[in-house]
């Protein structure tokens, strides 16, 4: 597999192009968005890598406006996690997916990773990265298969069903993402 997408942001001005490919069963990723967060514009660059499994195992996000420190996660794919700069981040352990806040595409790492069928639902944990700060965190998330093209998304308070394509990236994100064209 190898596409690349575009995403609109529905609740502020914003644009994503998204390339992923397919090799030896993982995942490679890069992304550039850029967008405004109350009332400030941003332009973030990101790479994900996933193993076979589905597992994050890099994630690389970079503010290209230089007001943050960039971010260089790496897993060992069974949920441990190390910082290039800090070290271990013990407070990630068991997290096997990452959620980047500006992307409707990190939805797609533990749809895929977790295969669920119509009806099946699953509690994970992911490493959050909130944008434009780039600060990392732990976060539950809950994912439920609607159907094959239609997942549940739920956070604290917030919900959402997203649509997604036969390669699980998301067409439809109600009232945050838009998919505007796709190849």
């Amino acid at each position: 597999m190898e596409r690349d997408v575009l995403w609109r942001a529905l609740r502020a001005p914003g644009l994503e192009h998204l390339h992923v490919s397919m090799k030896s069963g993982g995942l490679t990723v890069t992304g550039l968005i850029i967008g405004v967060e109350d009332g400030s514009p941003f332009r973030i660059g990101y790479w994900v890598l996933t193993d076979a499994g589905g597992a994050v195992r890099e994630v690389q996000v970079q503010d290209h406006l230089g007001r943050v420190p960039p971010v260089a996660l790496f897993a060992d794919g069974h949920g441990r996690w190390i910082d290039s700069d800090v070290g271990e981040l013990p407070a990630l352990d068991g997290c096997l997916d990452v959620d980047i806040s500006a992307t409707p595409f990190t939805n797609t790492l533990p749809i895929r990773r977790l295969h669920l069928l119509p009806g099946d639902s699953c509690a994970i944990h992911v490493a959050y990265v909130s944008v434009p700060e780039l600060v990392v965190s732990r976060e539950e998330q809950v994912y439920t298969c609607l159907a094959n093209d239609l997942y549940r998304f739920e956070s604290d308070d917030f919900q959402a069903d997203i649509g997604v394509d036969a390669d699980g990236l998301v067409v439809d994100y109600p009232g945050l993402f838009t998919r505007i064209w796709a190849g």
